[in-house]
């Protein structure tokens, strides 16, 4: 097991845009911080209101949008245009190609959000897109099947080895889940506090796990998790 905590992250500060990266990213470069499975980015951005990233280019990456305050306008070069608000999940396969561009459409309101790239299964796939909405309470006190590479549950589908769950969590109640044997498991805490395999989380901590056995989660404050079944070991 391996603790990371938030204030090891890299960081950036582009004025209209502060984001924190958990791997290696632009400018941000550590070695022992290449990925971790199959997720190569976690990138928590804040984006300032009526800013945000211009048409640009992505190819075989798994791109999924998570937003967490404000919204995100999004256009792309298969003619989606769509908002990602709370509760959202965007996922967008790059594949062989695909332009995009992002942006916060407030005029007062900035936009808090976490991208994540996981490496597909397979390279040069037809670039597609998928959004879906989950109600806070599919997520309440436990966690939720969000992504998935075969989309049961409701998932969204991305083409990666992979899972993506969350979970919203706000009394002392002890929920536990059964870890995947064999896999790299990696749990980032969007916001809130809570105890993870007994160790405190704060917001932008993380634990990476590879031993499987059970996962226990109590004591959460306002606590907003995500759970990765990163693939293999």
């Amino acid at each position: 097991m391996l603790i990371l905590r938030s204030e090891s992250r890299g960081q950036a500060d582009h004025g209209w845009l502060q984001a924190k990266h958990s791997f290696s990213f632009g400018e941000y470069f550590d070695p022992s911080r290449m990925g971790f499975g199959l997720l190569r980015v976690i990138n928590e951005d804040r984006v300032a209101p009526a800013r945000g990233f211009s048409t640009h280019g992505h190819r075989d990456m798994e791109i999924l949008t998570y937003v967490l305050e404000g919204a995100l306008a999004h256009r792309d070069s298969l003619g989606n245009a769509s908002t990602i608000k709370p509760g959202d999940v965007q996922r967008m396969t790059a594949g062989s190609g695909i332009m995009h561009s992002e942006v916060n459409p407030s005029l007062h309101e900035p936009v808090h959000l976490l991208q994540v790239w996981l490496l597909p299964h397979t390279l040069s796939l037809p670039p597609s897109y998928e959004q879906r909405h989950y109600d806070e309470a599919k997520k309440q006190g436990r966690l939720a099947l969000l992504a998935s590479a075969d989309g049961r549950e409701e998932s969204v589908m991305w083409h990666a080895d992979a899972a993506l769950y969350a979970g919203l969590f706000h009394s002392d109640a002890e929920y536990t889940w059964n870890l995947p044997s064999k896999r790299c498991v990696y749990i980032h805490m969007a916001r809130g506090e809570l105890k993870v395999q007994g160790i405190l989380l704060k917001a932008g901590d993380a634990l990476a796990l590879t031993e499987g056995g059970v996962l226990t989660l109590s004591h959460g404050d306002n606590a907003e998790i995500l759970v990765f079944d990163a693939g293999p070991v």
